[in-house]
């Protein structure tokens, strides 16, 4: 009887702390895409919001994925790269992360590398969700776990700039049990 009453509460405790952990959605967005996605997310959860800022804004030019001498494209194409953030997230209070970007290149751009390696994530559930048109969220999971491998990664998504809030929430809630 004391050993079902003792795990009663063990339990009871550890979804009250699901229940109650703290959640931030941290993106990046180029175009805005992201940022919706990012905003839908944090309204489903009732989490709080940040944005990975360059240092050095991305132009248009910058983003021209037809042009292999672009920004964006030297970047993809660099394992070393590592633009600048203009400021640290803090996410020292935060149980979970959402971490919210485009794909370019079938990966992450490398200022979310930048921000994985910087972002202390240790010790915490982060899942990532993506915009792009049409490429998954695999590849950039794959190299996240190596940089910074401390982190609980859970697997992501994918969603469609047609994604609703619903579908979101369904996504991240049963990601972040």
């Amino acid at each position: 009887m004391m050993k079902k009453a003792l795990l009663s509460l063990i339990v009871a405790g550890a979804m009250v702390a699901g229940a109650n952990a703290k959640t931030l959605v941290v993106y990046f967005s180029a175009t805005g895409n992201t940022r919706r996605l990012a905003q839908t997310a944090a309204q489903a959860l009732g989490a709080d919001i940040a944005e990975i800022v360059p240092k050095v804004p991305y132009s248009t030019a910058d983003l021209d994925g037809y042009d292999p001498k672009s920004r964006s494209a030297r970047e993809c194409n660099d394992a070393s790269a590592r633009p600048e953030l203009a400021g640290q997230i803090d996410t020292s209070g935060y149980d979970e992360i959402v971490l919210a970007f485009p794909i370019w290149w079938y990966n992450a751009p490398k200022i979310v590398w930048t921000f994985v390696e910087s972002g202390g994530l240790a010790g915490k559930k982060v899942v990532p969700i993506c915009t792009s048109g049409g490429a998954g969220p695999e590849r950039a999971l794959a190299d996240f776990r190596r940089l910074a491998p401390n982190a609980d990664w859970r697997n992501g998504s994918y969603f469609p700039a047609s994604a609703t809030a619903a579908e979101v929430k369904r996504f991240l809630e049963s990601a972040l049990k």
